[in-house]
């Protein structure tokens, strides 16, 4: 098969599929790499990651010091944030279909990463669509997530509170990193919003399963990290 074409894109504005905290401008969806993009160091070495949300997108560092790092080459970086997300997300991807026009995804499919989320369209001209209502399309997305990923759930119990699942309302569900968590109740949903690497971890083998698209496009790891800020971090795999 001819090699996919991909499209990195930065700096949209990201509806998140967790709810966002309440006054955040730029709720982009939760990172969910294990690693700082800067240093390439397991994040919660150094103490608690940094958050930050830049161009509308969530970003988490091991320290403070790779932040200014990342913002003299945004475009570079978010590059590879981009490559890792494709990568870890492809698997999981519930469609064979362009989310936009609904047709077969073949040799000219792109593979967007928009505020953290892998989207998969048939060319150019769906990604133009995309572009004019990112909500709605993210949206159709989680359904199908949500709708493939259930079938095969098989945790029964909340991830974050440990209750069990429809004991009393209905589970919440939600999808960070392309996974479906199924939740007790809507307070939860901030909790994995905040430490979402805790609460996919968490799912382990009792949550969703999904096998990779077929003829998915096979993205390869990113470049090692940039080991020379602050002062030195320890060696570790980029995004």
């Amino acid at each position: 098969m001819k090699s996919l074409r991909v499209a990195w894109v930065a700096g949209l504005l990201a509806v998140a599929a967790v709810a966002a905290p309440s006054g955040d401008a730029s709720p982009g969806d939760p990172y969910t790499l294990e690693t700082c993009p800067v240093s390439g160091g397991k994040l919660g070495s150094m103490g608690d990651p940094v958050v930050r949300q830049i161009d509308g997108r969530e970003v988490r560092f091991c320290c403070g010091g790779c932040v200014g790092r990342f913002e003299k080459d945004k475009a570079g970086y978010f590059k590879k944030i981009d490559e890792a997300i494709a990568k870890q997300q492809l698997p999981l991807y519930p469609l064979e279909t362009c989310l936009v026009t609904g047709h077969k995804l073949g040799d000219k499919t792109v593979d967007l990463v928009h505020g953290n989320r892998l989207v998969r369209l048939c060319d150019a001209n769906a990604v133009k669509e995309f572009q004019k209502d990112p909500a709605k399309h993210l949206a159709n997305l989680d359904a199908a997530v949500i709708a493939k990923q259930k079938l095969a759930y098989q945790r029964g119990t909340c991830v974050v509170m440990g209750k069990q699942l429809g004991g009393m309302a209905e589970p919440v569900d939600v999808v960070v990193g392309g996974r479906l968590l199924r939740l007790c109740c809507k307070e939860c949903i901030e909790k994995v919003r905040k430490e979402p690497l805790k609460y996919l971890g968490a799912l382990g083998k009792g949550g969703a399963k999904s096998d990779p698209p077929k003829g998915g496009h096979q993205h390869h790891s990113a470049p090692g990290g940039d080991h020379g800020c602050c002062g030195g971090h320890p060696q570790g795999d980029q995004p």
